[in-house]
């Protein structure tokens, strides 16, 4: 006997309503009316025998057979999306809109994403950047930005730390005869980015040094700016570690001073809340973590 299958669009609107936990969101996203997601909803459960969901004048809640069936539905359209991706990828391209602080898009982004499109040809990143990057649901779909990991209206993915440590050139070092930090560091240069005033200040207060004046030195718009003027030699920079960690590597800065202060801050992958990440959008996630994942020497 033939079974019979339960309708696709029934199916898709109760995971949005479940993912969403409003019928009212849930309409939003599937670019429908209240009464149409409901209408939907209604004849899953009647199709199915069963109540999905527990209904409140102002809320709706999952019932058992909710539950149950949420991510079983979750995964099977992930895997129905990703299928009709790969075969609709096929000779166009998907196009990935992010937007990122200007530092971390010059600094850290734009340097590896050649490698990004050398791995995956079929997906095109539209980048721009900005000293605030906020979510716009009709604009970037998705934003890397600072903060303490609770954003309004998103989900936030961990990527790295916010960890701060000095960084100068090498050539900059070779008269300091002894490590000794205040002595050093009284007779450089103090490079600071107005995007991050107090990062010296905190550096410093962190070593015990006091009799340094931590707001001394030059001061530029951003760290992009900074930073190149300690690769110029100009002076010491206080660097995020995975800005600076490429700079490392290949000598062209070096950290004279081991101790690395991290902060209660990080960078994070928004996405606008109660939107389905697509399948590009997950493959440029993935990168991401496994990118900094290196970078950083986690596992």
């Amino acid at each position: 006997m033939l079974r019979r299958r339960a309708p696709l669009n029934p199916l898709r609107t109760f995971e949005v309503a479940a993912r969403c936990m409003s019928f009212t969101a849930a309409a939003e996203e599937l670019n429908v009316t209240q009464v149409a997601v409901s209408r939907q909803i209604r004849a899953l459960e009647q199709y199915l025998e069963v109540s999905l969901f527990e209904r409140s004048h102002r809320s709706i809640k999952l019932t058992e057979s909710g539950e149950r069936l949420f991510p079983a539905v979750n995964r099977a359209l992930d895997d129905i999306d990703r299928a009709v991706a790969a075969v609709s990828m096929r000779g166009r391209r998907d196009v990935l809109s992010v937007h990122t602080h200007t530092t971390f898009g010059q600094r850290w982004l734009i340097p590896r994403l050649q490698r990004f499109h050398d791995r995956f040809r079929n997906i095109e990143i539209r980048l721009t950047a900005s000293a605030h990057p906020t979510v716009d649901r009709n604009a970037a779909q998705a934003v890397i930005r600072t903060g303490t990991g609770t954003f309004d209206g998103c989900d936030a993915e961990f990527l790295a730390p916010v960890e701060l440590l000095p960084v100068c050139a090498k050539s900059l070092t070779r008269s300091w005869k002894v490590k000794d930090l205040p002595d050093n560091l009284a007779r450089q240069t103090l490079l600071h980015s107005l995007a991050r005033p107090n990062d010296w200040a905190a550096w410093l207060a962190s070593v015990g040094v006091k009799h340094i004046d931590a707001t001394r030195g030059l001061k530029f718009e951003n760290s992009v700016l900074a930073y190149e003027a300690a690769l110029q030699g100009i002076g010491v920079a206080i660097g995020v570690r995975v800005l600076v960690a490429q700079y490392l590597r290949l000598g062209s800065l070096v950290a004279p001073f081991p101790h690395v202060l991290p902060l209660d801050l990080g960078y994070y992958l928004l996405i606008p809340r109660g939107r389905r990440m697509a399948p590009g959008m997950r493959i440029f996630r993935n990168w991401l973590l496994e990118e900094i994942g290196s970078e950083l020497g986690r596992s």
